[in-house]
């Protein structure tokens, strides 16, 4: 009871932040405990750091220890062993920044083309606007590890969300399309290419075609902006769709999902061509019926005991007497 007014009074000096449209009460608590969450977020990453430098001083002094405790001859070997290891693994990450780097460049000119629409801004709070990039940043780090990488756009990147971009560690140095005009403006010549993927839309996306290039609204709490994706393709003449989710699972919400979980979705499809493998892979279980996900569970345990049976035979087959 206590913590339910010391909420009531916290919502009270929230400010309204999204210009057009005043928050509702219950968009006011969802503020409040995504503030809350970031806070708490800042916290243990806090935490996660401190312990980490208390780490790496336990190491350096075990280290210390190790060394004064052998006699000269054994102390240059380990040394040299330890000089050794680093260089290994510095060499190793710098071979994958190289590939990571050439699959990202290859993308550029065969890659399926994925934008994310950044025209929203003006919409969402700062922790909203906050929360997009984080999004755009895991959208980015997990393309680059895909063996066959998607063709990155952000459009629209101006204003704040181009400033909070702009802080992002290495953002410069992305392999990224980066636009600060929007889409329709930047990609005229492809207007009839473009496809605006939206929940919304009545067509049902089968497969992807290497021609479009598919949009994701960048656009937190769509709650408070039901059917703007759509309405927004409407106007400008593109076409829509939407990811067949209905035809594979049930959602114990909406189908509205995170920017980063609809650019894997897409590239999960693009490596399995399998959209159920790229739902359950995605979709967090939260999100899903429990019907849903009991009976995919089961299908695996089916595919798991055929797996098995299929080893058991093959085993029997090895270790069976010749005949011949």
């Amino acid at each position: 009871m206590e913590a339910e007014q010391n909420d009531e009074k916290a919502l009270e000096h929230l400010p309204s932040e999204a210009p057009q449209q005043p928050l509702s009460k219950n968009a006011q608590k969802k503020l409040l405990k995504q503030q809350k969450y970031e806070a708490k977020k800042a916290e243990k990453k806090a935490q996660a750091k401190e312990q980490k430098k208390k780490d790496a001083e336990r190491k350096r002094k075990e280290w210390e220890e190790t060394l004064a405790s052998v006699p000269e001859e054994e102390r240059s070997k380990l040394i040299e062993s330890r000089k050794s290891l680093r260089k290994e693994r510095m060499e190793k990450r710098s071979e994958e920044r190289e590939k990571k780097i050439e699959r990202l460049t290859n993308a550029k000119h065969s890659g399926q083309n994925i934008i994310i629409d950044l025209d929203f801004s003006h919409l969402m709070t700062p922790s909203e606007i906050n929360s997009l990039v984080q999004q755009i940043m895991y959208s980015y780090a997990m393309n680059g590890r895909c063996a066959n990488p998607g063709h990155l756009w952000l459009t629209g990147c101006a204003g704040e969300m181009g400033s909070q971009l702009q802080r992002l560690p290495g953002f410069d140095k992305w392999i990224i399309e980066k636009e600060n005009r929007s889409y329709i403006e930047a990609l005229q010549d492809q207007k009839e290419n473009l496809v605006y993927l939206t929940a919304d839309s009545e067509t049902v996306l089968d497969e992807l075609d290497p021609k479009k290039l598919y949009i994701i609204g960048g656009l937190v709490d769509r709650n408070r902006w039901k059917g703007i994706t759509m309405k927004k393709a409407q106007e400008q003449g593109i076409q829509t769709a939407k990811l067949p989710i209905g035809s594979y699972l049930k959602m114990s919400s909406s189908q509205v999902l995170t920017v980063n979980q609809a650019i894997e979705i897409l590239l999960k499809f693009l490596e399995t061509k399998d959209w159920k493998t790229s739902f359950f892979q995605v979709i967090p279980q939260r999100k899903r019926c429990e019907a849903d996900t009991q009976e995919h569970h089961e299908a695996e345990g089916e595919e798991n005991q055929e797996s098995d049976d299929q080893t058991d035979t093959k085993r029997q087959c090895i270790e069976a007497p010749s005949l011949g």
